[in-house]
């Protein structure tokens, strides 16, 4: 769903601070939050991770896959909701980040993918999660060569539209 910018949720994005300025020039994208979400697996901290039904079985094919082909693939992120997005940006605003330098990294509450349940942050064992070292691991090229057979594409690649950084760890359920 397209919509401008200051049009989604706008009380909430006013009382971050964020106004059309911030947004003037991006091609951003409104996502409304997921209905239907079903667990798609604990990290081994337990953490549970929320995802669409069709997004999580993708998840657990591609992750059976990499694993087949030698690979581990772990679930870093998953669904998000709005109001999860502004606790986000409010501990970066509390933590003295710019709003600009926080835009770029963080999507506006209703402008992220994670709220759809269809995206998830990947990470790998050896390597830092939600990091572009990320991209220099066997996983992402794994990903680049296979991600698309179940359905997901790399959301934020460098120059993006969007105009967020380069998220190699950030993919999105396409079907």
């Amino acid at each position: 769903m397209h919509a401008p910018a200051a049009a989604m949720h706008p009380p909430l994005l006013a009382a971050l601070g964020i106004t059309p300025a911030h947004l003037a020039g991006r091609a951003l994208v409104a996502h409304a939050e997921a209905t239907e979400l079903v667990p798609a697996e604990r990290n081994a901290a337990g953490r549970e991770f929320l995802l669409t039904p069709d997004t999580a079985a993708a998840w657990a094919e591609m992750k059976h896959a990499a694993a087949q082909d030698g690979l581990a693939l772990l679930l870093v992120s998953a669904f998000r909701s709005i109001e999860r997005q502004a606790e986000i940006i409010r501990a970066k605003l509390a933590a003295g980040c710019r709003l600009d330098e926080i835009l770029a990294a963080s999507a506006p509450p209703g402008y992220s993918e994670h709220h759809s349940g269809r995206a998830i942050d990947i990470g790998t064992p050896e390597s830092e999660a939600l990091d572009e070292c990320f991209e220099h691991t066997p996983a992402f090229a794994w990903l680049q060569r296979r991600a698309a057979e179940f359905g997901f594409r790399l959301s934020y690649p460098r120059g993006n539209a969007e105009g967020f950084v380069y998220e190699p760890w950030h993919w999105c359920l396409q079907r």
